[in-house]
């Protein structure tokens, strides 16, 4: 068995939807008096980021930004939901079975809780696991920081792969 962990952080702000876990977050948008989107080259999508480079880290692979710089502009706007699928065909590759996933959100606002469950169906999709293999928890930092102000959402994640060799 091979653990990974992942981290990720974007500005809130962004003229675009709010996407997290693959999932567009509606009561977020800017003119509705939300965050908006993040910040980011591609869509900003924190816990696919941190998923991704969890998984990427637990098979002994680069990380993320490695894989798919913000220098490229291919990966401008990229959906990260097709960047975690590229990911995992590198970092599992016939050697690895993804075994379980946990994710904590950290954000402030908007609400996360009412999403979980479309955010959990959409990861069991993407990762081809049952739901009862991915947890999904969201904290705040009780308005301290970045992240409390409103300013930014984070995401640690953490992987367990089985190894198949």
């Amino acid at each position: 068995m091979r653990i990974g962990t992942g981290f990720d952080l974007h500005r809130t702000g962004a003229e675009r939807p709010l996407v997290l876990a693959g999932v567009v977050i509606p009561d977020a948008a800017i003119s509705a008096g939300g965050v908006g989107g993040l910040v980011a080259h591609s869509d900003g999508d924190v816990v696919l980021h941190a998923l991704t480079d969890a998984i990427l880290g637990a098979a002994g692979q680069a990380d993320i930004g490695d894989l798919f710089p913000d220098t490229d502009p291919r990966y401008k706007d990229a959906d990260s939901a097709v960047l975690l699928q590229d990911a995992m065909r590198v970092a599992l590759d016939g050697s690895f079975r993804l075994v379980n996933v946990d994710l904590t959100v950290l954000a402030e606002r908007p609400k996360l809780k009412p999403h979980r469950a479309a955010m959990r169906a959409r990861l069991s999709e993407l990762l081809s696991l049952p739901a009862g293999a991915i947890g999904v928890k969201f904290t705040t930092m009780e308005g301290l920081g970045a992240i409390g102000r409103g300013e930014a959402i984070a995401c640690q994640a953490v992987c367990l792969l089985e190894d198949l060799g």
